[in-house]
């Protein structure tokens, strides 16, 4: 309870404290722009979610009684878990590796989209062990999951921002990411705690 990023987000209504790491990297890399198409991978309980929102409300383009408060984008959010609704963030419990998840984000995409998206995004962690090996394979499966997606569904300019964490496995996530995107860069948001080993990896611009 005395931190300080968990007070804020009591505050400000966010779900989780780990809104203040997107918006940070957000605030570094100008990720989230007006217009955008992004996909939350693994959202709940959907803090990232609830961030993408209100920075695309902020960045609505001219503005009208109608749309006044509505996010200038479209939101969708996949989980296997079930995540309490945000407003204006397409919610499918589903997995997304799975040809019905898959599809489900399709029929969600905004039709002048053209099956494609400008930002993945995935706060996803496995379910730790305590053995690294076991964990660092799993978080390895879980990047890669992520990363073929994005090959998949990104547009040309697009971006994917991953969890992940230093360690046995990490290089090689690095490896696979420069296999993919022109330019690859690590993140370690202030929001997130010094002894925890997690980081973030940010690719821009399909190869």
């Amino acid at each position: 309870m005395n931190d300080p990023y968990v007070k804020l987000a009591q505050k400000e209504g966010y779900r989780a404290r780990a809104a203040y790491k997107l918006s940070e990297i957000d605030q570094q890399d100008h990720l989230i722009k007006a217009g955008m198409v992004i996909v939350d991978l693994g959202s709940t309980p959907g803090s990232w979610s609830q961030y993408i929102r209100n920075r695309l409300v902020e960045l609505r383009r001219n503005p009208s009684p109608e749309n006044a408060g509505k996010p200038d984008g479209c939101i969708i959010a996949i989980d296997l878990l079930p995540m309490e609704p945000i407003a204006d963030v397409h919610f499918i419990e589903g997995d997304f590796r799975e040809d019905e998840g898959l599809q489900a984000i399709e029929a969600a995409l905004p039709a002048d989209a053209n099956g494609k998206v400008d930002l993945v995004l995935s706060d996803m962690a496995p379910n730790l062990s305590g053995v690294g090996v076991a964990d660092a394979a799993r978080m390895a499966h879980l990047a890669e999951l992520a990363l073929e997606f994005a090959k998949s569904h990104l547009k040309p300019d697009g971006a994917l921002l991953i969890k992940c964490f230093h360690g046995s496995g990490y290089s090689q996530i690095v490896e696979a990411f420069k296999g993919v995107f022109k330019t690859v860069a690590p993140r370690k948001p202030k929001a997130s705690r010094d002894k925890s080993s997690e980081t973030f990896l940010l690719g821009r611009y399909l190869k």
